[in-house]
């Protein structure tokens, strides 16, 4: 069998190995038990696939193979601004990643006073269906607002609320617990615009004292200390891109 060659094209069973699937003999068996498909189609023996734009799944899993691409989960403590640098001098998501080489974007925002799930990645493709709402990924919050809350907001928020720029509604709601004059609030919902979490609680006359952003999509928060980051593993990149069906 001829060597790879300089172009970047290299043996799929090779690439899979790089990529963490396995040892490339178990790759070599992946392949012939026809569970690896390239581009759409069903891989073979002796295939050889470029990593950098091949579209590879094993089992149904898409497998990142461009080792270019990064994908990282922050948790972003309060009082950081949601930019790469900050042009007023404050605290920006560059200063907390000195440890990571590859040039990344945060994927959505959580303004200077929230905290919690940032994903930041240099994959612009997937970073885009994150956002778009047409995907639907949904962001599950853990809301500290003003209490107590009667039974009747939580069934108006699932209903909809009007704001000054349409519409709203959460797709879950579940009050955890009652604190004296606060309580604890769980909402998810696939809204991105500016806010809309603090805003809906406003408007039903629960403002929000504190709000922890715990999950995006099947990626959780979990006990990530706050300024870390993390490299995401490869059944959660896997699984992000199964959030936009791809």
């Amino acid at each position: 069998m001829p060597n790879d060659d300089d172009s970047g094209v290299q043996r799929l069973q090779k690439v899979l190995a790089a990529a963490g699937v396995g040892s490339r003999r178990a790759c070599e068996d992946l392949i012939f038990r026809r569970r690896v498909t390239v581009d759409g189609r069903v891989a073979e023996l002796g295939d050889k696939v470029d990593p950098r734009n091949a579209v590879i799944h094993v089992d149904g899993e898409r497998i990142v193979t461009d080792h270019r691409l990064a994908y990282l989960a922050m948790n972003k403590p309060r009082g950081v601004v949601s930019t790469m640098a900050d042009e007023k001098g404050r605290t920006a998501l560059s200063d907390l990643l000195d440890r990571v080489d590859q040039r990344v974007y945060h994927v959505g925002r959580l303004d200077a006073d929230s905290e919690g799930l940032l994903l930041l990645t240099n994959d612009g493709t997937l970073a885009h269906r994150l956002m778009h709402p047409s995907y639907g990924v949904p962001k599950t919050y853990l809301c500290e607002v003003a209490g107590p809350v009667p039974r009747a907001v939580g069934r108006r928020l699932l209903a909809g609320v009007d704001l000054d720029d349409g519409p709203a509604k959460v797709d879950k709601y579940a009050l955890l617990d009652t604190l004296g004059r606060t309580a604890q609030v769980e909402v998810v919902l696939h809204e991105g615009r500016n806010r809309i979490v603090r805003r809906l609680f406003e408007e039903v006359g629960h403002p929000v004292s504190r709000l922890v952003r715990t999950a995006i999509g099947p990626i959780r928060l979990g006990d990530l200390r706050p300024g870390r980051t993390r490299r995401l593993n490869n059944a959660e990149v896997a699984a992000l891109f199964a959030a936009v069906n791809d």
